[in-house]
């Protein structure tokens, strides 16, 4: 069975596109699930809480 390279050119590209559309509805779907709202809002406060110090 000899497979053409522009069929493997195709499939990889599909194959990457539904990939990366998956990956990110993943991502999208848990960083708006509300149980990680006070993890998200802790993380944002920290940085400004660092900020308020003088540089040691």
């Amino acid at each position: 069975m000899i497979v053409e390279h522009a069929f493997l050119v195709g499939f990889s590209k599909s194959f990457g596109l539904f990939y990366l559309i998956a990956l990110s509805v993943a991502v999208a779907i848990h960083a708006m699930k509300p149980s990680n709202k006070q993890r998200f809002d802790e993380a944002a406060r920290s940085i400004l809480r660092d900020e308020a110090e003088p540089w040691r």
